[in-house]
């Protein structure tokens, strides 16, 4: 099982860089958008996987915290920057 958490762990950091690549190098506003979407998404994986290692579940309200901001954050986000007809 330790193995298993470890690849997913090394595989979470990958997709991190990657992310982070393209959230430094958007070309628009919602391309950024929609990568700092899916850095939340692997920090939320990321804590998932380390509650799991350490057999701790106080950390599972964070995630549940860490998603709501999320979504609040790209629905205001994308309503701002969407024109209106």
């Amino acid at each position: 099982m330790t193995v298993v958490l470890a690849i997913a762990g090394i595989l979470l950091i990958a997709a991190a860089v990657i992310t982070a690549y393209r959230l430094l190098d958007g070309p628009s506003t919602l391309d950024r958008l929609v990568a700092m979407d899916t850095i939340l998404a692997v920090s939320m994986c990321g804590l998932a996987v380390w509650s799991v290692y350490s057999l701790d579940t106080t950390i599972v309200p964070a995630i549940v915290a860490l998603s709501l901001v999320s979504f609040v954050g790209s629905v205001s986000v994308a309503r701002f920057r969407v024109r209106d007809e």
